[in-house]
């Protein structure tokens, strides 16, 4: 299940495209834009990526730091991050930890066949590490701009 309006984020460590570790507390006093996505270099994950890559320099200005995390390998970020100019903390889970802590971990139906993946899902974590809104099935293309508005009020 998804984490609900309110409730307080679960803090994590994982390690980052360059392998540094990254902890979600390292961000308290900050705004964070949390978004879970299947897969590097696939369509839909690319779009998303760009679109936040595109409106990063505004996500910045307002002071907000902007996470991606799937279940790709350090080095399978680098390649994505290099491929796409990527300027955000990309993330490696492959272990699950952070994907099922955040509920992101779902049945999926394609083509008729289920199976276990990560649900596009975006959080975006108020300055006290409290979970301020939950936006699942995003459209790839969509979802900065609407953050972005959001912020914006």
């Amino acid at each position: 299940m998804l984490l609900e309006v309110g409730s307080k984020a679960p803090d994590f460590v994982l390690p980052d495209k360059d392998g540094n570790l990254v902890r979600l507390s390292d961000f308290l006093g900050k705004k964070v834009v949390l978004y879970f996505y299947p897969k590097d270099n696939t369509p839909g994950c690319t779009r998303q990526a760009c679109a936040f890559a595109g409106a990063y320099r505004q996500f910045e200005q307002q002071g907000v730091v902007v996470i991606g995390v799937s279940k790709d390998s350090s080095a399978s970020h680098q390649k994505f991050a290099d491929k796409y100019n990527l300027p955000f903390l990309l993330l490696s889970d492959p272990e699950l930890q952070v994907i099922q802590a955040y509920g992101v971990w779902q049945e999926k139906k394609l083509y008729g066949k289920v199976s276990m993946g990560v649900v596009r899902t975006t959080y975006v974590i108020d300055e006290q590490g409290v979970v301020e809104r939950v936006m699942p099935k995003v459209k790839p293309d969509t979802n900065a701009q609407e953050i972005l508005d959001d912020l914006k009020g």
